[in-house]
């Protein structure tokens, strides 16, 4: 079983010796993948910018005018405030009619209706004189009553005075007359009252009821038409009062900002913008965003080459940041093209929160201003949006710091509620002078950009599963010692179990010494010997009785099967689908060294005859971070101190210092960007803490 499979495994390792001599072609592939990805972010940006170049000057209210001198460079009208425009379209609303409709064929169903009914309320009992009578009677009356009309109420016609007119139309000519001209029911019946007693020889009580039983509405509210007339109302207000001539200075460097210049410099700049986007000023426009936008993206890959080397290796990382700020730029210019007044709601903070959960505060502070300052070229307001989002963008960083708890996502959501309003009222007030002014509004999209930010916790559990990379959280709950894999190591190999637990230690104080990822140490060297469960009574630790497996086998055999317990951690592990951070934990926790005891012990028996050393040696790779580094060391000076009989200091620092200077001339740390002082802050906690297993006390120098 074992020769087969490293049969497999010298050949896939095989691979990478004979793809020697197309390293360099391999590094230039890695970077025209990156650049690749600069150049299809830098498209989509451009995509997504509108048509239109944007005004050169910013401006406040209340504030001087800090350019040169503003000429107009054409002609333009002068636009309405919004408050003006909507003063005048309620005005307008207020003034406009309602429209009804006269509905002549009431009259002639009444009639029809008031014979048949008193035909068969009549009968014989009463003479022929007196029916005509009364037919004579009901007629006279229905048709004042339905010549006045009988209007249809509504809940609108409720609202206003009763000498409001409307609009009536007969026979297609409209007729404004005042709704208290007309009949209502109630006020048909009481007119039926009031003048049936003038009809002599007519009973009012026998009459009175066929009468009301045809009083109905016949001036009908025509919703259509008035729909219709109110839209026409609208659109014939002008959106503009007065014009400014070419050549005509708008505003002089230093002036006052007042609501008179606002709105002539806000009429200009949406002049500007609306001529902008065609033909060569077009391509003169999108030169100059393709500049801006190359530059922005290029700080951005130079800052992340230059101090997150790391981070720039891995072009999934790459991806996983542009990709955040191009799906944020477009869910931004999807909201203005629908509503521009709904930009406060978007969640522009979950680009720092969802980077600062995958790696650090300094990355996640530059990547949200790289954002911001895209963004910038597209809403209004540039200034005031950039300062908000700024100061906004730190706040959640500084919250999100130490991301432990999920319940941590609320808080986030509150602090940048507080902050958006903080920010918000504070410019108000500057600018317009007056708590009035602040619109309630604003507080709403404020808090549903807050509650959209909660949607970074299922996106980073997205991105965690779709880039296989791991969050605080996550590792928090990997690092559970109850969890399924960690107890079955428990179960099926104390020992190895103990071991783990003893160096997740050792490498969690190490990490956090030299600044590395202590939490991401401490979880994978709780992972890093899960392939010893299969076979754990061929592993020292978990040897019981005296027993020794290895002593039936050659020292190749007991080799293989050492150095197997990678392969088989690694394949455990994904069957468990450890995420590929702790993996790489499990594949290199003991680089490229030997398995020395039986190594040294074939050696002996070979007496200086060459021999293949391959079943002797682990196949890699070495570490290539501080943290799987961390483990190599730990794991290895845990492992050779059991072997010490009555430990001291001094021996407990020799095997220290030898181990690690061992491995360092075995070139195991040199992709791990450790430097002499890391090792030597990780020595010094390393035997730190083997002191305090063992309770070794510290030599003090004698009092002479």
């Amino acid at each position: 079983m074992y020769e087969n499979k490293n049969s497999y495994i010298r050949i896939l390792y095989s691979v990478p010796m004979k793809l020697i001599i197309t390293k360099k072609q391999w590094r230039n592939y890695y970077q025209i993948n990156k650049i690749l990805l600069f150049l299809i972010t830098l498209v989509i940006l451009l995509a997504l910018f509108p048509r239109e170049g944007k005004f050169k000057y910013e401006f406040q209210r209340g504030k001087p005018w800090q350019h040169e001198d503003l000429i107009a460079p054409f002609d333009f009208a002068i636009l309405k405030q919004q408050s003006e425009l909507q003063k005048e379209r309620r005005t307008a609303l207020a003034e406009s009619y309602l429209y009804f409709r006269l509905a002549h064929e009431k009259i002639e169903y009444a009639k029809s209706d008031f014979l048949a009914r008193l035909d068969r309320e009549t009968t014989n009992q009463i003479s022929t004189q007196q029916k005509e009578l009364i037919i004579k009677a009901g007629f006279s009356l229905l048709d004042s009553i339905y010549k006045r009309g009988i209007i249809e109420m509504i809940p609108e016609l409720e609202k206003k005075n009763t000498d409001f007119k409307i609009a009536v139309i007969d026979n297609n000519v409209a007729k404004i007359v005042p709704v208290n001209s007309l009949f209502t029911i109630s006020k048909a019946n009481e007119f039926l009252l009031l003048n049936l007693p003038a009809f002599l020889g007519v009973d009012s009580k026998f009459i009175l009821p066929l009468l009301q039983a045809n009083i109905e509405q016949n001036v009908l509210f025509d919703q259509d038409l008035t729909i219709t007339q109110r839209e026409q109302t609208l659109a014939n207000i002008s959106i503009t009062r007065g014009m400014v001539q070419k050549g005509e200075r708008i505003i002089a460097k230093g002036e006052l900002v007042n609501e008179s210049k606002f709105q002539q410099l806000e009429s200009l700049r949406r002049e500007f913008e609306s001529k902008s986007g065609s033909g060569y000023n077009f391509k003169m426009i999108m030169l100059g965003r393709l500049i801006l936008i190359s530059m922005a993206l290029l700080v951005f890959g130079l800052f992340v080459y230059t101090f997150r080397h790391d981070i720039y290796s891995e072009n999934r990382n790459i991806v996983l940041l542009l990709l955040l700020i191009t799906l944020m730029v477009s869910f931004t210019t999807l909201v203005m093209n629908y509503q521009v007044s709904f930009i406060m709601a978007v969640p522009i903070c979950l680009v720092p929160i969802i980077v600062r959960t995958f790696y650090d505060t300094r990355l996640a502070l530059f990547v949200h201003i790289i954002t911001i300052i895209i963004l910038g070229f597209l809403v209004p307001n540039s200034f005031e949006f950039l300062f908000m989002q700024l100061i906004t963008g730190i706040i959640t960083i500084i919250s999100v710091v130490h991301l432990h708890h999920r319940s941590q996502f609320f808080f986030t959501s509150l602090m940048i509620l507080i902050s958006y309003s903080a920010i918000y009222i504070g410019m108000t007030l500057m600018q317009e002078g007056a708590i009035d002014q602040i619109s309630r509004v604003n507080f709403m999209m404020f808090g549903i950009s807050a509650l959209l930010t909660l949607f970074s916790y299922p996106l980073i559990y997205l991105f965690e599963k779709i880039f296989g990379m791991v969050t605080d959280v996550s590792l928090i709950e990997l690092s559970d010692t109850n969890s399924k894999l960690l107890r079955e190591l428990a179960i099926k190999s104390p020992g190895t179990f103990q071991h783990s637990l003893i160096v997740s230690n050792i490498a969690e104080e190490a990490a956090r010494a030299i600044g590395a990822n202590s939490l991401l140490a401490r979880t994978g060297a709780l992972y890093h010997d899960i392939g010893k469960m299969d076979m754990p009574m061929y592993y020292i630790e978990n040897q019981q009785g005296g027993i020794n497996p290895h002593d039936d086998l050659s020292y190749e055999e007991s080799a293989r099967i050492i150095t197997g317990h990678v392969i088989r951690g690694i394949e455990k592990a994904r069957a468990n689908k450890l995420p590929e951070a702790i993996i790489d934990f499990i594949r290199t926790h003991h680089g490229t060294r030997y398995t020395q005891y039986f190594f040294n012990k074939y050696k002996q028996e070979a007496e200086g005859v060459p021999f293949d050393e391959s079943p002797f040696r682990y196949r890699g790779p070495i570490p290539f971070s501080k943290e799987t580094s961390i483990l190599m060391m730990a794991d290895s000076i845990e492992a050779a101190s059991r072997s010490l009989k009555a430990p001291t200091e001094q021996e407990v620092s020799s095997l220290v210092e030898k181990l690690i200077d061992n491995q360092m001339e075995n070139r195991q740390f040199r992709n791990s960007l450790l430097t002499l002082k890391d090792i030597a802050t990780i020595k010094k906690i390393i035997k730190k803490k083997l002191l305090s297993i063992y309770h070794i006390r510290i030599e003090y120098p004698s009092v002479h």
